[in-house]
């Protein structure tokens, strides 16, 4: 039985041992986020023989931010070295088109897998618990399956068998607090300083370049809430429920945001306690949705 540890759940990119199929299957377009235009299955210009990325210390400065804020949630090494039985697209040319067709589907299921561990570490969430680790287990169980089994997964009806785990679970948190319900609603650069967003339901919100310096989001509901260029300077998000990596690298904070243990700090961030200055209003950034309505609004893919 998986414990709720994302290390031990491979929830953890491990690049050393993917193929590098996100540089590969996913496709991207020239925007503030990538520096040139790449189709699905062609190889990014900068991926290695190795499978390495040749400016992965520079991305940011190199015109790719986007592949600093994407995150597999491990599915890159569970495809490449489980699914194909660590036989690369470049040795088994004939297996890349099936390859790069399971990529997206198993990435769906491990940020699934992220979630459900995450709601079975919270107290509150105790009396659904039992059947959190049954939604889990059978997740877990899926990212094995066959090549033919994944390609015909239907995603969307697993994903919203365990939506409906999740929502209870953040209701079971956030019950007493009375906090907003602000579900997808559009926050684009919203001025939301100092708000009290205690409890707060904001999943699938539109918080794109929203200032939410020292904001209180503590046991708000994020997920796939749009945070990216959003201000967390000083911002408390101790707490914040099914808040992940990749929404916080899209966001800016600083040394005062204040991060559960389980999350780290971007190393884009300053190093400093940002000062405080005018927040323009961004144009909406077009993106991809990863979830249906009430999952989460989606991740930003390369």
């Amino acid at each position: 039985m998986p414990g709720t540890n994302p290390r031990e759940l491979g929830l953890l990119a491990d690049c050393a041992n993917c193929f590098g199929l996100c540089c590969v299957a996913l496709p991207f377009s020239a925007s503030a986020d990538f520096a040139a235009d790449k189709a699905a299955g062609d190889p990014c210009r900068n991926l290695r023989d190795d499978f390495s990325c040749a400016i992965h210390a520079q991305l940011r400065q190199r015109g790719y931010p986007g592949c600093t804020v994407y995150d597999c949630f491990g599915a890159g090494q569970k495809v490449s070295q489980v699914t194909f039985g660590g036989t690369s697209w470049r040795q088994a040319p004939e297996t890349a088109s099936q390859m790069y067709a399971v990529f997206p589907v198993v990435r769906q299921l491990h940020e699934l897998l992220w979630y459900v561990a995450e709601a079975l570490t919270l107290e509150a969430a105790g009396p659904i618990h039992a059947e959190l680790r049954q939604a889990l287990d059978e997740t877990e169980r899926l990212t094995r399956e066959s090549v033919d089994a994944l390609k015909q997964l239907d995603v969307p009806a697993h994903r919203a068998g365990v939506n409906t785990l999740l929502l209870r679970a953040s209701e079971l948190v956030r019950a007493g607090l009375r906090g907003k319900d602000r579900r997808s609603a559009d926050l684009v650069g919203a001025r939301l300083r100092g708000a009290d967003l205690r409890g707060a339901d904001l999943r699938g919100a539109y918080l794109i370049g929203a200032d939410l310096r020292g904001a209180d989001l503590r046991q708000a509901d994020l997920i796939g809430a749009d945070l990216r260029g959003a201000d967390l300077a000083g911002a408390d998000l101790t707490g914040s429920i099914f808040l992940t990596q990749p929404q916080l690298n899209a966001a800016m904070g600083d040394t005062a945001t204040r991060l559960s243990p389980s999350l780290t700090r971007p190393s884009h961030w300053p190093d400093t306690r940002s000062e405080p200055g005018p927040q323009p209003r961004p144009r909406r950034v077009p993106g991809e949705r990863s979830a249906p309505r009430g999952t989460g609004r989606r991740s930003r893919r390369r």
